[in-house]
């Protein structure tokens, strides 16, 4: 089992631009095994520079990268392409590329790099990487609702850079899911983002920041001039579920934790939660997690 590599801000690895405002890394194994499937050697979150610009002729390992915030440019395989929130890009050896940031204030992007005799195949069924060995075309996509792989990638950086035995393994599973869930959240049309995701986007920020306001889906149709059947396209195109669901989710979620960290009872959070009466909340619920909130107190209590 490797341990977690000490590197101080001085001694970056030859890899890793300095041209940054913010950054939070993690290195694992700088001298990975590159037999094993899949290996995660480093990662983290930056935010660029404005004159960030990264031009490598090769790099030591495969990469993934997600814009988060901001706009710049991929250069790679003979074409240019623009780097827009949600924008997931590959390179690898032998692959020469240029990136290079185009917004005030920086672009914000996150990135892990990793070997194993898997990472092709993998890079593969996300169309991330086209061709043969010899004439390998690394590519860029665009993933819907990438707040979901900021989830994954946080999650990597949290336990990576916590002490203890087991954070290669755990490492190289949140990579599994992470390329997991880029093959289920890919847009089809990688250089032509619809406009459209922007409006998903927008309204679904707004559903996170304002759950507890919102009674239904016509009003968040209304609040930002939809039809409720445009509102319900938007969030089965670029998410899992419909807007009233995503919504339920995230009141559930919410009412969950009263009930089990904070002992309200089923009356108080249906009151809390702008539910006509406890039944009705139960029932909505119950639609979401499976058992009812009753049930829920009793497996907590019984120590389930």
């Amino acid at each position: 089992m490797a341990e977690k590599e000490q590197v101080s801000a001085d001694s970056l690895p030859f890899f890793v631009s300095d041209q940054v405002t913010q950054a939070r890394r993690f290195f694992l194994n700088l001298q990975p095994d590159r037999k094993s499937s899949l290996a995660v050697v480093c990662g983290g979150v930056e935010r660029m520079s404005d004159d960030y610009l990264v031009d490598r002729t090769d790099f030591p390992y495969y990469a993934v990268e997600l814009v988060a915030e901001g706009e710049g440019t991929l250069t790679i395989g003979g074409g240019e392409h623009r780097l827009t929130p949600g924008s997931v890009f590959a390179y690898g050896p032998d692959a020469p590329h240029t990136i290079r940031n185009r917004s005030p204030g920086g672009m914000r992007k996150y990135y892990v790099d990793f070997v194993g005799t898997h990472c092709l195949r993998r890079l593969r069924e996300i169309g991330l990487v086209r061709g043969g060995r010899g004439r390998l075309k690394f590519a860029r996509v665009s993933v819907a609702a990438f707040y979901q792989l900021v989830e994954v990638f946080e999650l990597m950086i949290r336990d990576a850079t916590q002490s203890g035995s087991g954070s290669d393994g755990i490492s190289s599973a949140q990579l599994n899911l992470l390329l997991l869930k880029l093959q289920q959240l890919r847009v089809p049309n990688a250089d032509a983002t619809p406009a459209s995701y922007a409006t998903y986007e927008k309204i679904r920020q707004h559903v996170e920041e304002h759950f507890l306001s919102i009674t239904s889906a016509g009003q968040l149709a209304a609040q930002f001039d939809v039809t409720a059947v445009h509102l319900s396209r938007l969030f089965r195109r670029f998410s899992d579920c419909g807007a009233y669901q995503y919504l339920m989710r995230l009141k559930m979620n919410h009412a969950a934790g009263l009930l089990m960290n904070e002992g309200l009872l089923v009356k108080e959070v249906a009151h809390r939660l702008n539910f006509r009466d406890a039944f009705q909340f139960s029932r909505a619920f119950k639609r979401v997690y499976g058992v009812t909130p009753v049930r829920l107190i009793e497996h907590q209590s019984s120590g389930y």
